[in-house]
């Protein structure tokens, strides 16, 4: 008898699926492209971070005065004439801080070696367990001492090549800062401008629309982020500084002014705000147990700051998860030092909006959300497991 020939489609149920493979190289040429894409970007801000971080800068300062911007807009003011005032007095206030503040914290820097030779005497009882450091430094000053010596060639630099790294350090710094409040200004008072362009884009009222509403959401969202923990933060430095002078801490308005810079890096500021208010109590008063009241102090202003007032002002739902605040941290240091640092949480708040308002951006949303609410994955595992038997 003979065998019919099979029917189209009934052969070996093993055979791969020609759409399947299409679908899974399409999947895998745009893993490889996003790839390609995410290290070209990171290629681009470590090389033009004299371009890209100013105007960043520029950027979240603009997000953070927009609520008073939209303020003044309410009550009749226009945004060119509410967005110089808001630019001029952030400007003043930086200026005034960093000229009040300038002399005490080049005298600290001048009389760093100082601090740590009066830091050394306080602690002479705990000596024994850093014998090996001091003899290690010992070593380092008579290696010191020999390069000295006659005979042996020594490498200095001329005064004016140090004056003139300076002077371009300098002017750098005068570009970039003048840049950021520049572009900042001309962000604030460009109104509704932007807006217009992206629902021009759209060809569909629906889809403009939508458009519209998830841009209002985010850049809301966004600048009342930054504008609250901007004022958290002031407040907190407040607090700690008037703490700090009523403890007798020289120099207190240092100190406060740090914390507050310092608390934009979450679990690692306030660490290196207790550090050194406590070597500077230490080195400043007689006995060691009313030098440990102001790191006490300190301690509690940012327990209370950070497990009561952020979250209660704030709210849940722009926490960010520790992993992925220390990984950025880390990350953004690396990229733009202590300025990227900072920048760190904030453009991990504008990433993390951004992605809670797109279906597709969903999942790295909630992956640097904080977890409020337990989830057993044993017991989960064990249903899958029943369900499948």
């Amino acid at each position: 008898m003979k065998a019919e020939p099979a029917a189209p489609g009934a052969g070996d149920a093993d055979s791969p699926d020609p759409r399947a493979e299409a679908r899974a190289d399409t999947h895998l040429m745009r893993s490889l492209l996003v790839g390609i894409f995410i290290l070209m970007a990171i290629y681009a801000l470590y090389f033009a971070r004299a371009f890209f971080m100013p105007v960043i800068l520029a950027f979240l300062l603009a997000l953070t005065l927009t609520p008073i911007v939209r303020f003044l807009r309410k009550h009749g003011m226009p945004d060119p004439m509410s967005a110089t005032l808001l630019v001029l007095l952030s400007f003043c206030v930086i200026a005034v801080a960093g000229y009040l503040l300038s002399g005490p914290v080049i005298d600290l820097i001048n009389n760093t070696s100082v601090i740590g030779q009066q830091l050394a005497e306080r602690l002479a009882q705990l000596r024994r367990p850093f014998e090996r450091i001091v003899e290690i430094s010992r070593q380092i000053e008579g290696l010191t001492q020999t390069s000295q010596q006659p005979g042996i060639q020594r490498v200095a630099m001329a005064p004016s090549g140090i004056l003139s790294q300076a002077a371009g350090n300098v002017l750098s710094a005068g570009t970039s800062i003048t840049i950021v409040f520049v572009l900042s200004l001309f962000l604030l008072a460009s109104g509704t401008m932007f807006y217009e362009k992206i629902v021009q884009s759209f060809p569909s009222l629906s889809e403009k629309k939508r458009a519209l509403r998830v841009v209002y959401d985010v850049e809301r969202e966004i600048s009342h982020y930054l504008l609250t923990v901007t004022v958290i933060n002031a407040g907190l430095g407040t607090v700690i500084g008037l703490g700090l002078w009523a403890l007798g801490v020289p120099n207190a308005q240092v100190w406060g002014a740090a914390a507050a810079l310092l608390n934009f890096l979450p679990y690692i500021g306030a660490l290196i705000t207790i550090t050194l208010v406590t070597v500077i109590a230490l080195i400043s008063f007689e006995t060691i147990s009313y030098a440990l009241l102001a790191p006490a102090f300190v301690i509690l202003c940012d327990v209370i700051e950070g497990q009561f007032v952020t979250p209660t002002v704030v709210g849940r739902r722009l926490e960010i998860n520790a992993v992925a605040i220390l990984i950025a941290i880390a990350f953004w240091s690396w990229l733009w030092g202590f300025v990227g640092a900072l920048m760190a949480v904030p453009l991990l708040v504008v990433i993390k909006v951004f992605c809670d308002h797109f279906d597709g951006l969903s999942p790295v949303g909630n992956f640097l959300a904080a977890q409020h609410t337990a989830v057993d994955v044993e017991e989960i595992s064990d249903t899958e497991k029943a369900a499948g038997a």
